[in-house]
């Protein structure tokens, strides 16, 4: 189990681009069109499966919101910001 991160630690250690929402960070990430938010969508799939850390997604047509929290902890964990950080890698 992962602790929960301290505001101090979440204000510090969340990427560039991302904000916090209460218990989650967030992200809209930009695209040119439906099908390539689409595309970058299955690949945070992808990671988010392997990872057995699935954040919440909504697609529209020209950006991909991605949410994620540890809900078992109820909060922001290492593996919320470290997922974050390897969504942006995608990019």
């Amino acid at each position: 189990m992962t602790e929960l991160l301290s505001d101090d630690e979440i204000s510090a250690r969340i990427p560039s681009g991302w904000e916090r929402d209460g218990d989650e960070i967030v992200r809209a990430y930009e695209f040119e069109d439906y099908l390539a938010g689409v595309a970058f969508a299955s690949e945070v799939g992808e990671i988010a499966d392997e990872e057995f850390h699935h954040p919440e997604m909504t697609i529209r047509y020209d950006e991909v919101e991605v949410r994620l929290t540890s809900h078992e902890e109820g909060g922001i964990t290492d593996k919320d910001v470290d997922m974050a950080e390897r969504f942006d890698d995608l990019r």
